[in-house]
């Protein structure tokens, strides 16, 4: 039987891994839960978290996306998860269009993965699917669909990604 080939999971905060204080509201972005909800989920494809960043996406800078690009590009894994919030995710997934031999999904939550009611265990589940199954290229998944990178953008008002 063949060596089932690792996934990279790259964390960079976000709302997935936010952590509420108080009734304010108040936040920091904490530990990331990817390898809690994987493990949780029973996953036995091999796995590797690594945390390049622990912020919010609004907070993101182009230094931090080419981290996250540069990263990857040192990495020997040629399917890769990056976690990200929600916000910025389709700016850092345009950096990472450059990267032409790996299939690249991001995702994020738009509730904390902490919440009871929070689509994170969801779209980490569909990301690592995606991650296995899609062609080289970057993606977005959220909202139960898999987008390609460039034709996708977070509309505020219905709190949901969608197609441009």
């Amino acid at each position: 039987m063949a060596e089932r080939e690792a996934l990279l999971i790259v964390t960079t905060g976000g709302t997935i891994d936010k952590v509420y204080f108080d009734a304010a509201s108040e936040f920091s972005v904490g530990d990331s839960v990817v390898a809690d909800l994987l493990r949780q989920a029973h996953v036995e494809q091999p796995y590797e978290v690594v945390e390049v960043l622990r912020k919010d996406s609004l907070d993101i800078t182009p230094e931090d996306r080419e981290l996250v690009r540069r990263t990857i590009v040192a990495r020997n894994e040629h399917r890769v998860i990056v976690t990200h919030g929600t916000d910025t995710m389709t700016a850092t997934a345009e950096v990472l269009q450059s990267i032409h031999d790996k299939t690249i999904v991001l995702t994020g939550a738009l509730a904390p993965a902490r919440f009871a009611q929070s689509d994170a265990t969801f779209n980490v589940g569909m990301a690592f699917a995606a991650a296995q199954t899609q062609p080289p290229g970057v993606y977005i998944v959220m909202n139960g669909q898999v987008f390609e990178a460039g034709s996708v953008r977070k509309d505020r008002d219905q709190n949901r990604f969608v197609r441009c």
